[in-house]
């Protein structure tokens, strides 16, 4: 959805700091942001973990 990382941060609740240490793998990321992301995204919590290259939620 071409957000930056400020954008994203704000759709969790979080700073921009935090929501970048998610994704260079410094902090684990809560699951609460991780579900927030997959409805936003509409994929599977598996995708965004990369467990799965099957986008679908429901496959």
């Amino acid at each position: 959805m071409d957000l930056n990382q400020t954008q994203v941060a704000k759709l969790l609740f979080t700073s921009q700091t935090v929501y970048s240490r998610y994704e260079r793998g410094v902090l684990t990321i809560p699951v609460e942001h991780l579900l927030i992301l997959a409805d936003f995204y509409d994929v599977s919590t598996d995708y965004i973990l990369g467990r799965t290259n099957n986008r679908n939620v429901n496959p």
